[in-house]
C-alpha cells in the first residue's frame, strides 16, 4: 500500500486516528508533515516554531543533517540483528558513553520506561548478592512529584494518579518529599535497595533537586548500601548545560538512565552503571531483543557528535540563562508569572493558572508548547533554536499568557 502525504491536500491522519488508534492522547489539532531545526511544517504547509522538541527528545533538532545522513548509511547495511551478537555502532556508543559519564558498564534499551525497569532490576540484584539471595528488603525510594514511565514498576515508583486502574501495583516501593533531606535520612535503611531521583522532575513542574539534597542521597546511599539512581531520561543529553545534568551538582550515580534525547529522534534508552552493581548480574539475567539495535546506535552516536562538535553545552547554557533574564523582566508586568524553574533549555514558568489554554493560544499563533503539573509552561525547545526564534517563544507566551487570563477573568 503507498502512503502518500502532501502538504497541499488535507490529511487523512486525524480521521483515521479516531477510529483505529486508542484514545488515550490528548492531541493537538495539526498533523506535523516535517521538521528542520526548530521548526516544523503541518499538512497544510503552516509553519511552526517547536518549543517541545518532541518532549525533550530532539535536542539536536529535527532531521539534523549529520543525524539523518548517520540513519540513512546504517539502514543501507544493517537495522538489526539481535544481541547474539554485538555490531561496531552499538560498542563504540558504550564506549561513548561510559567516557562522558565517569560509570563503567551501559545496557541498551527501547525507551526511559525501559532505562528505569533495568535500574531497578540491577539494583534489586545487586541488594540481594550482597545479602545472599534473601528475598527480604529490595525496596526503591522515589520521590513525590516523580515520574519514571508507565510501565507496572515504574508507575509503582510514580504518582498516584498514574496507578488507578492498574492495581494490583506491584510492592517494594517507598515515595518521600523531593527535596527533604530529612525524610530521605528516615526511609533508606537495610531494606533499601536504591534511591531514585531526577535531577530535574519534568513531568513533576520542572523542579529541580537541591544542591544539598543531592549531596545528601550520594552520602546517605553510600554509607548504607543504598544504590543512587539518577533519572535523566529527559534532563539529559545537553539540555542543562551539561551532557548530564548530575554534573550540575558534582554528585556521580551508581546508575543512570538515558533516554529520550540520546537518539536524536530514533527511540533508544540506556541505563549506566558502576563495575560493581554489574559484576552482580550474571548472564541471562536481563537482555531485551531490540535494543541497542545498529540503527539505534548510529543516530545516538551521530547525536553526540552534532551536541560536541557544534558546542551545544555551551549553547543551552546561555540561552536558557538568556530566556530567564527576559522572563525574569516580564514578571514585573506580569503578575500571572510566579516563579521561573529550571536550568539551561529546560525551563518551567509557573503561573497562577491553569495553563492549557495558553498552550492553544500559543499553538494558534505558530508556536508548539506545553504545560506540566497542570500551571507550569514546560519551554524545552532544541538546543539548536535560534535567539531570534526564542525571543517570538517568548512574545507568543506572553501573549498567550495575559489573553488567558483575561478570558478566565471574563468568565468567572
Amino acid at each position: 500500500m503507498e502512503i502518500v502525504m502532501s502538504e497541499s491536500s488535507p490529511s487523512q491522519a486525524p480521521a483515521l486516528e479516531s477510529e483505529y488508534h486508542l484514545q488515550v492522547y490528548r492531541r493537538l489539532p495539526l498533523v506535523p508533515a516535517r521538521g528542520s531545526g526548530a521548526r516544523i511544517w503541518d499538512s497544510n504547509g503552516r509553519e511552526y516554531i517547536d518549543a517541545l522538541a518532541g518532549i525533550a527528545v530532539l535536542n539536536v533538532g529535527h532531521c539534523h543533517p549529520h543525524v539523518v545522513a548517520a540513519i540513512q548509511r546504517q539502514a543501507a547495511q544493517l537495522t538489526h540483528i539481535s544481541n547474539f551478537f554485538v555490531t561496531e555502532a552499538q560498542a563504540q556508543l558504550a564506549r561513548r558513553l561510559c567516557e562522558l559519564s565517569g560509570l563503567d558498564r551501559v545496557f541498551f534499551n527501547n525507551s526511559g520506561a525501559e532505562a528505569n525497569e533495568g535500574a531497578f532490576k540491577l539494583a534489586r540484584n545487586w541488594y540481594h548478592s550482597k545479602r545472599g539471595g534473601s528475598p527480604r528488603g529490595g525496596v526503591i525510594v522515589s520521590m513525590e512529584g516523580c515520574f519514571h514511565g508507565r510501565t507496572l514498576a515504574t508507575i509503582a515508583a510514580g504518582k498516584d494518579l498514574y496507578q488507578q486502574g492498574f492495581e494490583p501495583i506491584p510492592s517494594g516501593y517507598r515515595r518521600i518529599p523531593f527535596n527533604d533531606v530529612a525524610a530521605l535520612d528516615r526511609a533508606v535503611d537495610g531494606d533499601t535497595a536504591a534511591v531514585i531521583i531526577e535531577p530535574i522532575q519534568g513531568e513533576g513542574g520542572v523542579t529541580a533537586a537541591t544542591p544539598e539534597f543531592m549531596q545528601a542521597a550520594r552520602q546517605i546511599c553510600s554509607d548504607r548500601g543504598a544504590a543512587l539512581i539518577f533519572d535523566e531520561v529527559q534532563c539529559g543529553m545537553g539540555r542543562t548545560g551539561t551532557m548530564f545534568a548530575f554534573e550540575q551538582y558534582g554528585v556521580r550515580p551508581d546508575i543512570l538512565s538515558l533516554a529520550k534525547g540520546l537518539g536524536g529522534g530514533v527511540p533508544i534508552g540506556a541505563t549506566l552503571v558502576s563495575q560493581d552493581i554489574a559484576d552482580a548480574l550474571p548472564k541471562g539475567r536481563h537482555g531485551t531483543t531490540f535494543g541497542g539495535n545498529p540503527l539505534a546506535c548510529a543516530a545516538a552516536l551521530a547525536t553526540i557528535e552534532v551536541i560536541e562538535d557544534e558546542d551545544l553545552l555551551d549553547r543551552a547554557s546561555e540561552l536558557g540563562d538568556y530566556l530567564v533574564e527576559k522572563l525574569e523582566a516580564a514578571r514585573e508586568h506580569q503578575t500571572s508569572i510566579k516563579e521561573i524553574r529550571g536550568l539551561g533549555l529546560m525551563r518551567g514558568v509557573v503561573l497562577d493558572f491553569e495553563g492549557a489554554g495558553v498552550v492553544r493560544r500559543m499553538l494558534d499563533k505558530g508556536v508548539i508548547s506545553n504545560c506540566t503539573a497542570l500551571n507550569v509552561m514546560r519551554l524545552i525547545p532544541p538546543l539548536v533554536i535560534s535567539k531570534r526564534d526564542l525571543d517570538t517563544v517568548i512574545s507568543i507566551m506572553l501573549q498567550a499568557i495575559a489573553e488567558e487570563k483575561e478570558a478566565l477573568k471574563n468568565q468567572a
